[in-house]
């Protein structure tokens, strides 16, 4: 897939600016349209919030006579004016778009979302929170999870290229938290982990010789080669194209043809009855109208007696009630249709579909190192993404994603958890 195109915005031709593709990149291209006024209201908001945070704002003029004395993370605005006009007109949306323009940068990405995260709630005055449904963008129900919605949404996100992953990824091209032996990670022990979280959640999921698995979001295959070569019985279903050619071709180069068979299909349009489900952070991609849905799913799936095996990102209830509502960035560049559940919201609808939690462990801190060495080497291969077609808008869309959700973490804003399900219930010891 090429990102490049000889459409060129005519802010190319500014000085300063970054040439970007219109027509790819059509509303980072150019400002929106927001009156002097709003403008005005987002610059002094904006400051306001800023200014009672541990972080320093400052223009490229500002930074000529800093002394450097100051540890805390540094917003560097570049263009303030386009800044606040975005905000003011998108609120966080424009936010990233202004990112993805390189209207603004950090010294310290990570620091500096992070400290967003954490003082989420205190970023806009009370008043103006109970307003907030007045002014934010809501979800375009061109995005919603349907059977060809769903198709749709996966394409944009992990059709892009199976060479850009593997380019950030580990050997095995595993897309999901790893579980470290030890904290800080090393990229030196990144392949290492996944299969460490690999293996747990099959321990979990109790695959052994004859298990008939169904795993539901194959990825790249790795799972169900592990799964495979214990001896089970693997059926692996996805919506991404890309991802099956890939997974196929491991599963014919690991001789395990025979025990693995990986389809193209929706999970509602799945039957049968196995012995074990595993499905890895793909309860993200559902969409909160399909959770009763897919949890009944689960359960329609299960043989008596199986286990459904998940991890799951997941965030507070009142954000996700909050986030549900609102078009964030992240579901418009980033992944169209999804939402990150809450705790609670697994527990209702998986206890209304009849199943359990027998088993819920988290393990944030790992995701955060997990998506630290995925942006570093992101960062450090940046020649080869460009080689693939990937423009610079894109690059530091991709940047400010991988460091967005590391701060989710850092901040214990996000978590992931392995939950165990049955149509038994009981909490396990």
């Amino acid at each position: 897939m090429t990102l490049l195109s000889p459409s060129v915005s005519a802010r190319a031709t500014e000085p300063g600016l970054l040439p970007i593709d219109a027509e790819r990149w059509p509303d980072v291209a150019r400002l929106p349209r927001a009156s002097a006024l709003r403008t005005a209201v987002a610059r002094t908001l904006v400051e306001r919030a800023l200014s009672r945070l541990p972080l320093r704002t400052v223009t490229p003029r500002d930074l000529s006579s800093a002394d450097g004395s100051s540890s805390a993370p540094t917003l560097t605005l570049h263009d303030p004016r386009a800044f606040h006009r975005r905000i003011g007109a998108d609120g966080l949306i424009g936010f990233g778009e202004s990112y993805m323009a390189d209207e603004w940068d950090s010294d310290d990405l990570v620091g500096l979302l992070t400290v967003l995260a954490r003082h989420v709630d205190d970023l806009a005055p009370a008043p103006l929170r109970r307003l907030r449904g007045a002014w934010v963008h809501h979800r375009p129900r061109n995005d919603r999870n349907s059977l060809d919605g769903a198709r749709r949404n996966i394409h944009r996100h992990y059709d892009l290229s199976n060479e850009l992953f593997a380019l950030f990824l580990d050997p095995g091209l595993t897309y999901s938290s790893a579980v470290f032996d030890s904290l800080p990670g090393r990229a030196a022990d990144l392949e290492a982990a996944q299969h460490r979280k690999i293996d747990r959640l099959l321990d979990l999921a109790r695959v052994g010789p004859g298990t008939r698995l169904l795993e539901i979001g194959t990825g790249w295959g790795e799972l169900a080669l592990r799964a495979a070569a214990r001896g089970a019985h693997v059926r692996t279903i996805t919506l991404s194209a890309e991802q099956r050619t890939k997974a196929v071709e491991r599963v014919r180069a690991a001789g395990l043809s025979d025990r693995v068979d990986v389809e193209l299909r929706d999970y509602r349009r799945t039957s049968g009855r196995y012995d074990a489900v595993v499905s890895v952070e793909m309860i993200e991609a559902v969409g909160p109208e399909y959770w009763p849905g897919y949890f009944g799913s689960l359960r329609d799936l299960l043989a008596p007696g199986g286990r459904a095996v998940l991890q799951a990102i997941t965030m507070p209830h009142d954000r996700m009630l909050v986030t549900a509502r609102t078009h964030t960035w992240i579901s418009k560049y980033v992944f169209p249709g999804g939402l990150i559940p809450s705790r609670e919201a697994i527990a209702r609808h998986s206890a209304a579909a009849g199943l359990g939690i027998v088993h819920d462990a988290g393990y944030g801190e790992h995701y955060a190192e997990t998506l630290r060495l995925w942006r570093e080497r992101f960062l450090d291969q940046e020649k080869a993404v460009e080689a693939l077609g990937f423009d610079r808008v894109f690059r530091r869309m991709w940047e400010l994603y991988l460091a967005y959700s590391e701060a989710g973490f850092r901040a214990h804003y996000l978590d992931v958890r392995q939950i165990v399900l049955t149509t038994t219930g009981g909490q396990e010891g």
